[in-house]
């Protein structure tokens, strides 16, 4: 799962950025600069330990029963970080709206 997301990085990270706006919850002042946020952040998961990825997504990892690990640290990763992040004027909603936009995206990617 994580190398399908890195092997289609460019292509999600637009999707993640379409949802996120369309949901309301991020607003920014370049979509190319959040483009290429997450293009980083999923084209940098697949080569992370496995105990980088857990500490990472602690703090919410109870969000959701069987949560989806891409989801979870992506939306660790726009509570976390981006919100810090020069392009991003305001970020709105809760954790879970926010795991709930991006795992929409990410559910296909999800083994049976």
């Amino acid at each position: 799962m994580l190398n399908k997301a890195k092997e289609h990085a460019d292509e999600l990270a637009v999707k993640v950025v379409q949802r996120l706006l369309d949901k309301g919850i991020v607003e920014t002042t370049t979509v190319q600069g959040l483009h290429d946020s997450f293009t980083e952040q999923l084209k940098k998961l697949a080569g992370l330990e496995e105990f980088d990825i857990q500490l990472k997504v602690a703090p919410i990892r109870t969000l959701v029963p069987d949560p989806n690990i891409i989801s979870l640290y992506l939306t660790q990763f726009v509570i976390e970080d981006l919100i810090s992040h020069p392009a991003i004027q305001d970020i709105y909603g809760e954790d879970l709206d926010v795991y709930l936009a991006i795992d929409s995206v990410f559910k296909a990617l999800r083994p049976a």
